[in-house]
């Protein structure tokens, strides 16, 4: 009698249902999917400038544009002083001639107007070390040219003896100040081609003195 076929002990692997299998996918995919949003916010936050570099480069930004402003507005005081000081320093330089020497009255008028161009250096804004060298210099030569002018009224009221004494000490006075311009100018041309308002000459025409420096021979203007 042959043996009887029995039940085998091995288990037998059962398919897996086409709805279980969809669940696993999804499953993965959405696990996948929130890593990768996990990740993105950490990169976003990483990158984004925090709430202080925000606020620096606000600064940053707001001082150049007063700094473009305050250049504009030297500029504009330089010229009007130029136009001001010339006649006094080319009639105090050692190359004015004779008949064109002002009188006391002529001075006198001088000294009233070099105080109210003095104050115009009062209470200065606080700008760029760039614009704070240009506006300091600018009034170390306006200092000149008050010495100058105060220097020749003396020597129009000095005894006859003195008065020669005076006046050359004006006249060597008038000359710094002529230097001392060319170089404040020069910084002041060059802070405006910095400031994007390109070349910018308020330069004394009188004249190059030891020391001193010309203007360029550039077109004034942005874009030049």
């Amino acid at each position: 009698m042959g043996r009887s076929a029995g039940k085998s002990s091995r288990p037998v692997a059962r398919p897996v249902a086409p709805r279980h299998r969809l669940v696993t996918v999804l499953l993965a995919v959405g696990l996948l999917a929130g890593v990768a949003v996990v990740a993105g916010l950490i990169g976003y936050a990483a990158g984004r400038p925090s709430e202080t570099d925000t606020m620096v480069a606000e600064l940053e930004r707001a001082e150049v544009a007063r700094d473009v402003q305050q250049v504009a507005d030297l500029t504009t005081m330089a010229r009007e002083i130029r136009d001001q000081i010339t006649p006094m320093v080319a009639a105090m330089t050692p190359e004015a001639a004779a008949g064109q020497k002002p009188d006391a009255a002529q001075v006198g008028r001088w000294q009233q107007d070099m105080g109210r161009i003095e104050a115009k250096f009062d209470d200065p804004p606080s700008g760029t070390t760039a614009t704070n060298v240009a506006r300091g210099g600018l009034r170390n030569a306006v200092q000149l040219v008050r010495l100058s002018v105060d220097a020749y009224a003396a020597g129009l009221g000095a005894p006859a003896g003195q008065q020669h004494q005076w006046l050359a000490m004006a006249e060597r006075q008038g000359v710094l100040a002529v230097t001392a311009w060319s170089v404040a100018a020069t910084q002041l041309d060059q802070i405006n081609i910095d400031a994007g308002h390109g070349h910018q000459h308020v330069h004394l025409e009188l004249g190059q003195h030891e020391g001193g420096f010309t203007a360029d021979h550039e077109s004034e203007g942005p874009g030049k």
